[in-house]
Formats: structure tokens, sequence, C-alpha cells
């Protein structure tokens, strides 16, 4: 059992990477459409939701939830997929969403500038300063997103257990490399693991839940035991208390609930 998050850049053959290594392992591939069943779920259109993984953090400020609503739940369709194991996601920032896993073993595929930009220009029938100039604003973008979300450089290589240049590799030795990585003892989860998985599962679903009465709450979780915290007042608390009651039926898995009023405990947070 493992969990592969895949990050690459635009035209790094990220996708056809990913979908070989689900093929190879017989693993879940999964990446936009944890947009389509965010969108469902929260009633969100999906547009507004690729637009939070994929423009700078200036774009979706102007809207009333905010960005790290929108990443919140994006965040909790992914872990419902992520939870069961065996899955490989490839997408914006999967090793930043899964935070707090040890064992999801991160790959970053990187290309060679003057390749992107060739497909770029091929695709778009445009010229090379016109090509090389989109590649630049989206990568800009991307990396403003994590930075401003998370504080950290999506291209910095620490982030990652594995870098792979797709230059001379080629699609089918990332494959490879990437299948023999997910086999090796520090990849595999543990029953602990899944337990970390199923709390953050829970957390992150119901903080998707409780942000219309407080965008900054803070949910943890431990084996099906839950503490809010929330900076509002004693009647918005008493609200959050409510509709957890009311929605403690839907969650077998949540066992106990608190709220409680200040600053979050600094471990396990969503």
């Amino acid at each position: 059992m493992a969990i592969i998050t895949i990050s690459r850049g635009s035209y790094s053959k990220g996708k056809e990477v990913a979908e070989g290594v689900a093929a190879q392992l017989g693993f879940e591939c999964v990446s936009r459409d944890i947009l389509l069943e965010a969108s469902d779920q929260f009633n969100i259109p999906e547009i507004m939701l690729l637009h939070a993984i994929q423009d700078a953090p200036s774009i979706l400020d102007r809207f009333s939830h905010g960005k790290i609503a929108y990443i919140t739940h994006i965040q909790s369709a992914l872990l419902e997929h992520v939870k069961r194991g065996n899955v490989v996601y490839h997408g914006l920032a999967g090793h930043i969403l899964l935070k707090g896993m040890e064992r999801v073993l991160k790959v970053r595929i990187i290309a060679d500038p003057a390749l992107r930009v060739a497909v770029e220009m091929e695709r778009e029938r445009v010229d090379e300063k016109e090509a090389r100039r989109r590649i630049a604003r989206i990568d800009e973008e991307r990396r403003k997103w994590t930075r401003r979300l998370y504080g950290v450089d999506p291209w910095d290589p620490s982030l990652y257990d594995l870098v792979i240049c797709i230059d001379k590799i080629k699609a089918e030795g990332a494959v490879r490399l990437i299948c023999e990585a997910a086999s090796q003892e520090a990849f595999l989860l543990t029953e602990n693991d899944r337990q970390k998985l199923s709390d953050l599962a829970l957390s992150c679903k119901l903080k998707s839940e409780l942000l219309d009465l407080d965008h900054n709450v803070t949910v943890t979780s431990e084996y099906g035991n839950v503490v809010v915290f929330t900076k509002t007042d004693n009647r918005k608390a008493r609200k959050m208390e409510e509709k957890l009651d009311s929605l403690a039926g839907r969650f077998p898995e949540l066992h106990n609930i608190e709220v409680r009023i200040g600053d979050p405990k600094l471990s396990a947070d969503v």
C-alpha cells in the first residue's frame, strides 16, 4: 500500500508518467477529476477551483471565501482517495496537500526549457518569444501560489524524494524508477500511517463544513477524537457545536467533538 504524488511543470510528460506508474502498479490515478468532486460536494463552480490552483494568489483574494477555502475543498476531495492507499496523484502541490505524511513518495519531473518551448510553439502555433513568455508566466504563477500559501518554492528539490529529468530518461524510464522507489520499505504505509490519513481526511471534511462560520477555523483529529479551534465569539462557537452535532451521523469514524475558543495546537492541524 503506497501513495505517490507527481509534481511537474507544463509539457514535462507528467500525466503520461503518472498514468504509466498507476497502470504498472495497479493503482488509482487521480488528477483534475478531484476538482469535479470538490465542485459537486461543496457546490462551487469548477472553474473557480481550477483558478484556485492555477492562478496567482491575488486572483481569488477578491472572492468572499478566499483562496484557502477553495484549497481546503480540493484537499478534502483528494484525501477521500488517498486515505485508501495505492494512489498516484499528479497535479499541483500534491506533496503539500498531503503535508505531514512522511511515507508519501514525492516525485518532481522536470524537462529542458528548450523542449518545453518547442512543444508550446507547436501546440499553440506561436513563435518562440511568445512560447517562452507563456511558459514563464505559468511557472511564476505556480511559484507564487505555493510560496503564498505554504512558504515554499515548488522548484526546491529538497521537497521531493525523487527528481527526474525527463529529457534523457524518457517517460518509460521515469515509470520504472518511480515504481522501484515505491516498493522501498520507506514508502510502504503502516497501520499508523493509515490512521493518520483517516484523521487528516476527517479533519479536512469537517473544516470544509465549518468554513461558512469561520474561514480561519482549525480542526484536529486523533483516532476520531476531534478538536475544533476557533477565534470567534461564544455565539458562533455554539453554532459550530450545533452544526457538528448534526453532521456526526455522516461520519462513523467520528467518536468525540470538542470546540475550543483560542489558538490551535501546533500539531496535526489542517
